[in-house]
């Protein structure tokens, strides 16, 4: 949206996320907040031992993003475009594939005493691709600590991130086929998702190239 000051990048681990809202930041000459996942002291462990550091993890992950888009909320919006590469959203999300039924009802209780007031993002643009792509991205990154997530988690998040977009109304919404594109190392590609994001207007849209990834 060209007037939009406030753009939030989402979609499951591996898709390009945080890759895609560097580039735009740069692009648009706009500030960039960033997850910070590499700051969280129990995320390694969680990869390796899910049971035993999920509630930690996603404490951490909480306290982070909500101190994050306080400090966002507090700011004047109107200075200038922010770009994220996150939704408060999604810590519910992932809180609930992750955590068991006592500790979701923890975390759901310390969620609502935090009060959190995000801002709403004046654009969410949702990456979507296949696990077989999710899976082929993260090991070529090459994140140590990420090469232990299975298929199976990848598969369960996806279908979250799914069904939760499926009812998202919150902020006008382009939904992108991420498996086919390279918007963050490919020029063409990168400007066709950037003139899709500068027309994108209420409501859904999608984008579905038929472009190949290496074109």
């Amino acid at each position: 949206m060209a007037n939009s000051r406030y753009i939030a990048i989402e979609g499951p681990i591996g898709v390009g996320k945080t890759s895609l809202a560097q580039r735009l930041a740069t692009e648009l000459d706009g500030e960039l907040i960033l997850e910070q996942a590499g700051a969280n002291p129990f995320l390694e462990r969680f990869y390796t031992d899910p049971r035993g550091a999920a509630l930690p993890a996603q404490l951490f992950f909480l306290f982070q993003r909500a101190r994050q888009l306080d400090e966002l909320a507090q700011a004047d919006l109107f200075s200038e475009l922010r770009v994220a590469d996150f939704l408060m959203e999604k810590d519910r999300l992932f809180a609930r594939i992750t955590l068991d039924r006592d500790e979701l009802d923890l975390y759901e209780k310390i969620y609502a005493a935090t009060e959190i007031k995000a801002p709403v993002p004046d654009l969410v643009v949702y990456l979507q691709a296949p696990v077989d792509t999710l899976l082929f991205r993260i090991a070529q990154r090459g994140i140590a600590y990420e090469q232990g997530i299975g298929r199976r988690y990848l598969e369960r998040l996806t279908d979250a991130y799914s069904q939760f977009f499926h009812q998202y109304d919150d902020s006008p919404l382009l939904i992108v086929n991420a498996a086919t594109i390279d918007p963050v190392n490919n020029e063409h590609h990168f400007q066709m998702l950037l003139e899709e994001i500068n027309g994108a207007r209420s409501g859904r849209q999608f984008f579905n190239p038929l472009v190949s990834a290496f074109a």
